[in-house]
Parts: structure tokens; C-alpha cells; sequence
């Protein structure tokens, strides 16, 4: 069984920053791409950050792009995101998740191609 376990969550005011981590453990699969979602109370969940495991490629939600940072550290199987800038509307739980499938790079952004999620972490942006 894969495990998924974030951490780094917490309250901040506008315009500060937080790092997420996310440690994978258990098993070895093959880890084909890494993503952050966010869930905020009445909306969908939603993409936020994805690498690929092997090349590091990233792949971020327009929302984000240019203030979150995903970045992975094979040796430690860790996952991270550098959230700067941030803004109320970033106020969610942010889940990390594992996809072991070949898929093309723009199918990142949709949570079923991910087998393996984390409990979540509360990211709380106060305004």
C-alpha cells in the first residue's frame, strides 16, 4: 500500500508563504506523475500543481502559475509546493496525489488519472 502524507498547512495573512510537503511511502510503484489538488468548501476539487517523477516537468493551474512552485526530491520521495503571494481564494485543503499511468500531459489536471491520495493539509489565508 502507498502512502501519501502532507504537512506544512497552516494559517498565514495575504501576501505570505507557505511550503507543503508530501512524503510517499510503502510500496515502490511507479510514480509517472505527482500533483496538488485543493478542495475549498463549496467548490470542486481542484488542480493546482503536477511534476513528472522522472524529467521534473511541471504543469500548474493558471490561478497559481507564477506564485506556487511544485518540486520533487527523488532521493527522500518528497513532494513539495512553495505557495508565495498567497490570497483568501487560495484558502482550501490541499491534497497530494500519485499517478502511476502514462498519460498525455494534459490530462494532469484531472484527478481520476490519480491512484493514491493524502489525508490533506488546511492552507488558511487570512485576508
Amino acid at each position: 500500500q502507498v502512502q501519501l502524507v502532507e504537512s506544512g498547512g497552516g494559517l498565514v495573512q495575504t501576501g505570505g508563504s507557505l511550503r507543503l510537503s508530501c512524503a510517499a511511502s510503502g510500496r515502490t510503484f511507479n510514480k509517472n506523475y505527482m500533483g496538488w489538488f485543493r478542495l475549498a468548501p463549496g467548490k470542486e476539487r481542484e488542480f493546482v500543481a503536477a511534476i513528472t517523477w522522472s524529467v521534473g516537468s511541471t504543469y500548474y493551474a493558471d490561478s497559481v502559475k507564477g506564485r506556487f512552485t511544485i518540486s520533487r526530491d527523488s532521493a527522500k520521495n518528497m513532494v513539495y509546493l512553495q505557495m508565495n503571494s498567497l490570497k483568501p481564494e487560495d484558502t482550501a485543503v490541499y491534497y497530494c496525489a500519485a499517478s502511476g499511468n502514462e498519460i498525455h500531459p494534459t490530462l494532469v489536471i484531472n484527478p481520476m488519472w490519480y491512484g493514491y491520495w493524502g489525508q490533506g493539509t488546511q492552507v488558511t489565508v487570512s485576508s
